[in-house]
């Protein structure tokens, strides 16, 4: 019987083209592609429980690879989460469905402070806020105490073939534009190109560039130094105390950014994925999940909720004199095509 349950399982498998598939027993199934780590899995079986459904889990390590799979063609997802200046490349495209606020009663639950200063469909219009974080460099202190707060640690001798830089164009060339004093949204060449060589050169000193394995990479001290999320960091932090590990954020600026839920224009459960939207957005579900990824919702109604502990950790809750050096990736059109070029050209290097 488990054989032939395997091999119906991935016979149906096949017919579809995504990954990750339950073999169910009638219940509807919502197909969700997301982040790894990035949704409590107690609020997850709980949303089953409400909804009498199942939630499947397919994972994704950047925009770029989750857009590329979806652009080819995968289809059956419900819910996806892009960071939010994808999500508005996907809806210019066609590929996201106009959201119904009428389904969406907790949006009113969202930071407004948020929608005004960071957000790119502040409307709602076809995405809602999940996790809200920064981009920084996380490192051992006990290797590096006087680490100085700088994009240019990556060039310390130090650390060389024990970093890492994300695997994310628009980050990690941003990061390079930051260091430079440039917006991470430039559209002029000269710069773009610029950033393109500071990360040539640090391409010289890392490991590699990598968006999982950073994170227990640093936990066992295989790497010294990374370019990583916030809340990954802080994961790694909290899941090894006896480590001296830290979270800083570069004194020459930062990228803040806002990881959202959509729904895929040809999603088959339209009514359970936004059942699903506005159950995120409960005030009571979003602490828990700041809680669990220890990123910061959006959501104002869930900031009494969380822990004294989350709400004074500067790296969830940014101080705004910190904020005042942050940038926001936002949509920067035919531009674009400059930064995959160099992009390419940056992974051609040696």
């Amino acid at each position: 019987m488990k054989k032939y349950l395997i091999t119906a399982c991935a016979a149906a498998l096949v017919a579809l083209s995504f990954g990750t598939l339950s073999c169910s027993s009638g219940k509807p199934t919502l197909h969700v592609y997301t982040w790894a780590d990035y949704l409590d899995p107690d609020v997850v079986k709980d949303f089953e429980k409400a909804n009498g459904c199942r939630v499947v889990l397919d994972y994704f390590d950047s925009n770029e690879t989750m857009y590329a799979k979806i652009k080819a063609g995968a289809s059956g997802y419900d819910v996806i989460f892009p960071t939010s200046y994808q999500a508005a490349i996907m809806y210019e495209e066609g590929l996201l469905h106009q959201l119904n606020h009428d389904a969406l009663v907790n949006r009113s639950n969202i930071d407004p402070k948020y929608l005004k200063r960071n957000a790119i469909d502040a409307d709602m219009l076809y995405s809602v806020p999940y996790m809200l974080g920064t981009t920084g460099i996380g490192y051992r202190a006990d290797v590096l105490p006087d680490l100085k707060p700088s994009w240019s640690v990556f060039l310390n001798p130090v650390v060389k073939g024990r970093s890492t830089l994300l695997n994310d164009m628009r980050e990690t060339m941003g990061a390079a534009l930051l260091s430079l004093g440039f917006s991470v949204n430039s559209v002029e060449e000269s710069e773009i190109a610029a950033a393109a060589e500071v990360v040539k050169q640090w391409k010289r000193e890392i490991a590699k560039f990598e968006n999982e394995q950073y994170k227990p990479g640093l936990a066992s001290g295989e790497f010294l130094l990374v370019h990583g999320y916030s809340g990954d960091i802080s994961q790694v932090i909290a899941d090894n105390p006896d480590a001296n590990i830290r979270y800083v954020l570069p004194e020459e600026g930062f990228m803040v950014w806002c990881d959202d839920m959509v729904i895929p224009a040809d999603a088959p459960n339209v009514e359970l994925a936004e059942a699903f939207l506005d159950y995120f957005m409960d005030p009571e579900i979003a602490a828990r999940n700041m809680e669990f990824t220890l990123y910061k919702a959006p959501n104002q109604s869930a900031y009494a909720l969380v822990s004294d502990e989350l709400k004074n950790d500067p790296s969830v809750f940014v101080p705004d004199n910190l904020m005042e050096k942050s940038d926001t990736v936002r949509l920067i059109g035919d531009a674009i095509t400059l930064y995959s070029k160099y992009w390419d050209q940056i992974k051609a290097s040696e």
